[in-house]
């Protein structure tokens, strides 16, 4: 196997509660978190020993990477294997490596290695929080090195840092070389890196872990087949008024009373008939379901009932019709304050006798289903207008269920958000399709005039537009993103401090990458330590402000 074959998601399982890369679990950690626990070990514990720390913690993660590649893939040679733990360290995103040189003769053992550290985030978080260093300080990332290849060649091998960015090099270089090539220069740094039996340790953890993680595989296939067995499936709902409804919806589903869905359309009425039935006694049985608005009264009469041969012209053969083959299940009539007086009329019968009576025919036929309709309209305003029959509401309304707009279920967008995500994904077939944090805000702040139907249509639209599958703002509606930004016009024509204007640009530039710190920096033709800063400042005036 070759470095340029690894593929980060192939090596890591990403789920909620658990990042595994193979055999092994990982955490993530703020670098800004870590930037600050470096300053508080320099400032208790002295640069020297917060140096051999942080040294062996490199030195620790570099020989668990090293044992992991090794235990799981077969690589061409020793030189490729190394060559993978660069490609791998940059996927873990602690620094671009770059090779510039290496040698390996395993008969000499000797081994020379010069490489390049870009976006070193050691050294960012050492700038954000210290300052300038007069010395190199990327330690981890020596530790790391040093650990990675002593293991990988079985020899012990030695990296130190000729020059750093936190000493305002563009660049991290450094050089990796055998015990025996290195001579005495290397006395000064063999301290920094002694581990005791730190290899033996990994490879025991990493023997352990890799047996944890075959064992909780498998029970969490046997939890999932339990769970599917035991419920119908159902989003992750964080609203309290979608709560409610869900609760009543339990109630009511174990009974056979007619339930009336209200909502406005794309508010989901269909998707909390199926719950319903799903939850019921019938589940087993069909669900029908018929859009009684998208139908002219003749067809629609022909649809529901059924017809004899012969009852009109086209009747050429006998038709069961949707109540019939809903027989000992659930009909869901959506749509429903859109029939004619003909039709209410029908239907009231089928509520109170429950039974049909086909196009052509004089014979009843008894039915044993359950009714759900539905509607966007005002049943209550459409009876006192004489549109609709009071007796049918009453007959239909026995239990009432309201589907709030989303607007009025704000909290449900991003767990409907990801819902469709993951439906998109296999529907388009994209892989990894997921949403940037930058989107979530215009998400939540947008109207959703057609609800949920419609924030499926804009995740399906920004899937098809997206890049590598990773959704940002350029790939959503332009009506969602303009009426929700913030506007740096808007910050201009407000009078504005020179630190608002500034404040509002960086913003402006955020947005503009999707929030991609590294990628504003350049265009800010700034470090990204100063965007920090500066959106660190902006931060505590924010709050002295609200003080």
């Amino acid at each position: 196997m070759k470095a340029e074959d690894l593929r980060l998601d192939e090596l890591v399982n990403f789920s909620e509660g658990a990042l595994t890369p193979r055999g092994r679990e990982v955490v993530l950690h703020s670098l800004h978190a870590f930037a600050q626990i470096r300053k508080d070990l320099i400032d208790t514990a002295g640069l020297e020993h917060a140096r051999s720390i942080l040294s062996r913690f490199g030195y620790f993660q570099g020989q668990a990477d090293a044992s992991d590649l090794m235990n799981n893939f077969k690589w061409d040679d020793k030189v490729e294997l190394i060559r993978a733990g660069c490609k791998l360290h940059s996927l873990e995103g602690i620094s671009r490596d770059i090779i510039n040189s290496v040698e390996h003769n395993p008969g000499s053992q000797r081994f020379r290695m010069e490489i390049s550290w870009y976006d070193s985030k050691e050294a960012q978080e050492h700038l954000y929080t210290i300052g300038s260093a007069a010395e190199p300080i990327c330690w981890i990332l020596t530790g790391y090195f040093t650990g990675f290849v002593s293991l990988s060649l079985g020899i012990d091998v030695y990296f130190i840092e000729q020059s750093c960015k936190a000493q305002g090099e563009k660049v991290c270089h450094a050089v990796g070389k055998d015990l025996a090539s290195w001579g005495s220069e290397i006395k000064p740094y063999v301290d920094y890196f002694k581990t005791h039996d730190i290899k033996l340790r990994i490879e025991k953890l990493t023997d352990q872990l890799r047996q944890k993680s075959s064992l909780l595989r498998k029970y969490e296939k046997e939890i999932a087949a339990l769970g599917t067995a035991a419920k119908p499936s159902f989003i992750e709902i964080h609203s309290k008024a979608y709560k409610q409804v869900l609760f009543v919806a339990n109630k009511v589903a174990r009974f056979d009373s007619t339930v009336l869905i209200t909502g406005e359309t794309g508010a989901g009425k269909e998707v909390l008939a199926k719950y319903i039935h799903q939850l019921s006694p019938r589940s087993k049985q069909t669900f029908v379901a018929v859009n009684c608005g998208a139908l002219p009264e003749s067809l629609l009469e022909s649809e529901l009932f059924g017809h004899k041969a012969g009852s009109f012209t086209g009747a050429v053969k006998d038709r069961v019709g949707l109540f019939e083959k809903a027989d000992k299940g659930t009909i869901f009539l959506d749509e429903i304050g859109d029939i004619s007086e003909a039709m209410q009329l029908k239907i009231l019968r089928v509520l109170q006798e429950r039974e049909i009576m086909r196009v052509g025919e004089s014979t009843a036929r008894k039915v044993d289903i359950r009714i759900i309709a539905a509607t966007n309209k005002d049943l209550q305003d459409m009876i006192a207008h004489g549109r609709f029959r009071e007796d049918l509401y009453y007959r239909l309304s026995v239990m009432e269920l309201r589907v709030p707009a989303l607007r009025e279920r704000k909290e449900d967008i991003l767990p409907l958000t990801r819902f469709f995500i993951d439906r998109m994904s296999r529907k388009l077939h994209i892989r990894n399709l997921h949403i940037d944090s930058s989107c979530i805000d215009y998400l939540q702040d947008y109207g959703w005039p057609g609800n949920v139907r419609e924030l499926e249509n804009v995740i399906e639209r920004a899937a098809i537009l997206s890049s590598d599958g990773n959704i940002l703002p350029q790939h959503l509606p332009p009506p969602l993103v303009n009426t929700s930004k913030k506007s740096f016009d808007a910050v201009l024509h407000a009078n504005p401090s020179l630190d608002d204007m500034e404040q509002a640009y960086i913003e402006r530039i955020l947005n503009l990458t999707g929030g991609n710190k590294s990628k504003a920096a350049r265009i800010l033709r700034i470090d990204v330590s100063t965007l920090w800063r500066k959106l660190k400042s902006d931060s505590g005036q924010h709050r002295k402000s609200n003080t």
